[in-house]
């Protein structure tokens, strides 16, 4: 029998990602326990201000630590109004968890709300020494209310960044419905990324430059739902809220 090129791609993607079972697991964050592990995870608390207002983006939340619970092995990262204040979590692994290579994934179940937008992402850990976006930006997942069965996946740096970041929106059907798998592939040669073990984006490069590669040293994870923004947007249903982004585990496997 004939396979279609689309079916092969399919399972070639879905036999190449699979392989990440089988390879060492280096760390994992199974969110188990009453509270947030404080030897890992940092708060990033406010608006951004004074420093970096809005968060960079125009976003209208404030990062607190009350925002988020840790429930049955879950991660809560709850955003709330009150008192005309939007309220949520970000927290990072600056300084206290960072890798280099291997194969990440996070199970996640997002909101669909429109204006909330929350991310599984990371930094390169030099950024407060080179700053942004130098340092280079991973973003495994990203989603967007007002975008409905779409999944962003985005890499940020010197010759593409912002508004002109190296980016893909993915359709995925009734992907607010339930939990799904959101990964990269990354080794010193290419970035991949996959959505439940379906490679959907990748880049790589033939003469790598601090322009084009600020890939090639260690990366932190952050967590948050953001409110609004540049990519947000303007429109928030606030009659949705409050609305959890829930995160089951992060896994980080050897190449």
């Amino acid at each position: 029998m004939k396979l279609s090129a689309k079916f092969t791609f399919l399972v070639l993607s879905i036999v190449s990602f699979s392989c990440a079972q089988e390879k060492k697991m280096v760390w994992e964050e199974n969110f188990d326990g009453d509270t947030l592990n404080e030897e890992v995870w940092n708060f990033e608390l406010g608006d951004g201000c004074p420093n970096i207002c809005g968060w960079g983006n125009n976003e209208k939340q404030v990062y607190t630590k009350t925002n988020h619970t840790l429930k049955d092995g879950f991660l809560h990262i709850k955003v709330k109004k009150e008192d005309g204040i939007y309220t949520s979590t970000r927290i990072t692994t600056a300084g206290k968890k960072k890798f280099k290579y291997g194969k990440i994934e996070a199970r996640a179940k997002i909101t669909l709300t429109k204006g909330l937008w929350p991310a599984f992402w990371m930094l390169g850990a030099n950024i407060n020494e080179v700053g942004w976006p130098k340092s280079g930006e991973i973003d495994i997942l990203e989603y967007i209310g007002k975008k409905p069965d779409s999944v962003f996946t985005s890499l940020h740096f010197p010759d593409h960044w912002g508004g002109n970041a190296y980016t893909k929106t993915t359709e995925v059907k009734n992907v607010e419905e339930g939990f799904h798998n959101y990964a990269i592939n990354w080794t010193p040669d290419i970035i991949e990324f996959f959505i439940d073990d379906i490679k959907v984006f990748e880049y790589q490069v033939e003469e790598k430059t601090e322009e084009n590669w600020p890939f090639d040293q260690p990366f932190y994870f952050i967590l948050n739902t953001a409110v609004g923004g540049n990519l947000g947007g303007s429109e928030i249903d606030d009659s949705d809220l409050p609305e959890d982004f829930v995160i089951d585990y992060i896994r980080v496997y050897e190449n």
